[in-house]
């Protein structure tokens, strides 16, 4: 009986910003992407590179809000690690936007529901939700850096649609993440 008032209490505690978490540590290459299923829908997908770009796969059958943006775990000992880029290519891996981390001024944000601070990066929208809808297609986003290496989050979507499967796998996810992203011994 408790469990469905504190999962209720939960959706609506959830703050507005709140992207699903979703933790991908295996490879994502041009030739297998990771695919982002309904691309409005809010998720942060958390990810490390490991040597080649991280490379995701969007299709829509309609038009759609368009929403990326890169954030990176900040530690409390550290100064920012490492600054992410991303670009995003057709369906023939022709670029057609993009947005380049070294030059932009990454800031500190704390977020409300996971409780950790996070560098914020340069998005495609503006404060976190989308300014662009995108015709029906495929598309790819590519993330990467000078050295190919370190930990991200990549936010999509700005929906958020919180499901039963989605809050109940949320919690794990969560201190997950925690363990893997918020290691101060990553201090270089």
């Amino acid at each position: 009986m408790r469990l469905p008032l504190i999962l209720a209490l939960t959706l609506l505690a959830t703050p507005a910003l709140a992207h699903a978490p979703v933790l991908s540590l295996e490879p994502k290459t041009q030739d297998a992407p990771y695919v982002i299923d309904e691309a409005e829908h809010s998720k942060a997908i958390y990810a490390i590179l490991d040597g080649q770009p991280d490379w995701y796969r969007i299709e829509e059958t309609t038009p759609f809000d368009f929403y990326v943006g890169l954030t990176a775990p900040k530690l409390e000992s550290c100064d920012l690690q490492k600054t992410f880029s991303f670009d995003v290519y057709d369906a023939q891996f022709n670029r057609i936007d993009g947005r380049d981390g070294t030059t932009f001024e990454w800031w500190p944000w704390f977020e409300e529901f996971g409780k950790e601070w996070y560098w914020v990066g340069p998005e495609i929208g503006a404060t976190f939700a989308s300014t662009t809808v995108y015709p029906a297609g495929t598309y790819y986003i590519r993330v990467h850096n000078q050295t190919d290496s370190g930990k991200y989050v990549l936010a999509v979507g700005d929906q958020e649609r919180f499901g039963l499967g989605t809050i109940l796998t949320m919690f794990g996810t969560v201190r997950e993440t925690e363990r893997l992203f918020w290691d101060e011994a990553d201090c270089e």
